[in-house]
C-alpha cells in the first residue's frame, strides 16, 4: 500500500472530504444569511416605550405584535388585545418614546392594500398636548369585516327591519 496505489486513495479521500467540506460550507453560509435576511427583514422591533390605549367595536385580523403606523411609518406595535366590561376590543399600544401624538388624534384599524395585514393607522391631530403613558384615544374607528361587507351588497343592502 506504499506504492502509488495507496498514495492515490490517499489523495482522492482528502480530495472528496474536502470538496465536502467546501460544498457543506458553502450551504451553511448561504442558510445562513437566508436566516439574516428573514430577521432583518421582519421590521423593526420595538420593545421600549409608552403604552396607550384604544377601544374597539371590531378588530378582525388585528393580532398581537401588529404594526402601529403614523403617515405610513411604524411607530409602535399592537401590545396586547383583551375584551372590556363593555364586551368592546381593549387594545394596548406600544409607542416609541421618541414619538409625542397629539391628545386629539384618532386611531383606525386598517389593512396593507386589499388582502394585507392589518394594522392600527394614527391620523395626527392638531393639539398641543400630547398623548402620555395610561392615555387613551377617544376617537376610534373599527375594522371593516370584508365578509360581512361582500354578504350586503350580495343581499341587496338587507331587509328594511335590519340593522345596517
Amino acid at each position: 500500500m506504499v506504492g502509488g496505489d495507496g498514495l492515490d486513495l490517499l489523495l482522492w479521500i482528502v480530495k472528496g472530504n474536502l470538496l465536502e467540506a467546501v460544498i457543506g460550507a458553502v450551504v451553511l453560509v448561504v442558510a445562513a444569511f437566508f436566516v439574516y435576511f428573514a430577521y432583518v427583514s421582519s421590521g423593526e422591533k420595538i420593545k421600549e416605550g409608552y403604552v396607550v390605549t384604544a377601544r374597539f367595536d371590531d378588530v378582525s385580523g388585528l393580532t398581537s405584535g401588529s404594526d402601529v403606523k403614523l403617515n405610513g411609518i411604524k411607530i409602535g406595535i399592537v401590545k396586547s388585545l383583551v375584551i372590556d366590561d363593555d364586551y368592546r376590543a381593549k387594545v394596548e399600544l406600544l409607542i416609541k418614546d421618541a414619538i409625542k401624538i397629539p391628545a386629539d388624534s384618532s386611531v383606525s384599524i386598517t389593512t396593507d392594500g386589499l388582502m394585507g395585514n392589518k394594522f392600527v393607522a394614527v391620523s395626527a391631530g392638531f393639539s398641543p398636548d400630547k398623548f402620555k403613558a395610561g392615555d387613551e384615544f377617544e376617537f376610534t374607528r373599527s375594522s371593516i369585516n370584508l365578509e360581512k361587507l361582500i354578504d350586503k351588497l350580495a343581499l341587496g343592502g338587507g331587509s328594511k327591519g335590519e340593522e345596517k
